[in-house]
């Protein structure tokens, strides 16, 4: 059974996104590289790995067993590159974090830039998800770091607090309901609204909460920061539901009032969440301790 690392680690992409052909552009492998390489493993092993459809692959159980230890195999690998890395030029490796939007946009960019300052040998691959797909994905060994909601994470994953995180709604100045502390959510699901691209995790959320309600969220345009949401906004375009904040800062140099949501899942506690078993590597053990010693810290 002579499988490599290159081998491994495609195939906890194609597993991850569910298609080959994704799993070989985070592979950096050609589409036909990479179905060969797949077909070889089935054929070494003498059982089919994935159920191929026309949207996509589904694992086997053959699939899932090997998906579980290619997981193991591949965190141990990088734990040894980053202790080795250690002894040869201090902390040095990449860590994979994954973050929910609030956390992504306004908590993050600051705890990161100071952390990659302060360690020029270290990387941090940053991606955005879901608060529940981040928990499961912690669990699955598949990132070394996440930035969730606590709600959303389960007790086989370790959780650390980071920092209070609550919702709000921003409107203009101009607005009736500026005059508001709060209102609730199903007031102003008809309203026209700004947001985050629809494909965003915060989009994602808020469209949830609104089919829960029987409604769907108007989004008339969804644009790449909270400024940029916050501005429009400001100009009359629609409401908005951004973290308070995003929303706090804004309102110093626009004209937009915040109204505080009287919805329980509108003020969360982000927690950083590490798997409960087995140690991390050096630079992701690093980077969590800067980031609870910011959490502590607030903001």
């Amino acid at each position: 059974m002579r499988f490599d690392l290159v081998d491994l680690r495609l195939f906890l992409h194609v597993a991850d996104t569910a298609s080959i052909t994704h799993g070989a552009e985070r592979s950096h492998l050609a589409l036909a590289s990479a179905s060969a390489r797949i077909r070889g493993m089935e054929e070494t092993l003498g059982v089919d790995l994935l159920k191929r459809g026309r949207r996509g692959v589904a694992l086997t159980p053959a699939g899932q067993c090997l998906l579980d230890h290619a997981r193991i195999v591949t965190q141990q690998v990088e734990a040894m590159r980053g202790d080795l890395g250690a002894f040869a030029r201090g902390f040095s490796g990449s860590v994979h974090v994954l973050s929910n939007t609030a956390a992504f946009s306004e908590h993050l960019p600051r705890a990161l830039a100071s952390f990659l300052k302060a360690n020029p040998t270290i990387s941090v691959d940053l991606e955005e998800r879901e608060s529940a797909g981040i928990a499961e994905a912690i669990a699955a060994g598949a990132a070394d770091i996440g930035i969730a909601t606590d709600s959303a994470v389960p007790e086989s994953v370790r959780a650390h607090p980071f920092r209070e995180d609550r919702l709000v709604l921003v409107v203009p100045k101009s607005d009736a309901l500026a005059a508001r502390r709060r209102a609730r959510f199903e007031e102003v699901i008809e309203r026209p609204f700004v947001g985050l691209p629809r494909q965003s995790a915060l989009q994602r959320h808020l469209a949830s909460h609104a089919a829960r309600l029987g409604r769907s969220m108007y989004l008339r345009v969804g644009v790449g920061s909270f400024d940029e949401i916050c501005r429009m906004v400001e100009m009359g375009v629609g409401l908005a539901v951004v973290p308070e904040a995003a929303a706090r800062r804004c309102r110093r140099s626009m004209g937009v009032a915040i109204v505080g949501l009287a919805e329980p899942w509108a003020r969360r506690r982000l927690v950083v969440c590490t798997r409960s078993a087995g140690r991390l590597p050096a630079p992701a053990e690093r980077l969590l301790q800067h980031l609870l010693k910011l959490g502590n810290a607030g903001p």
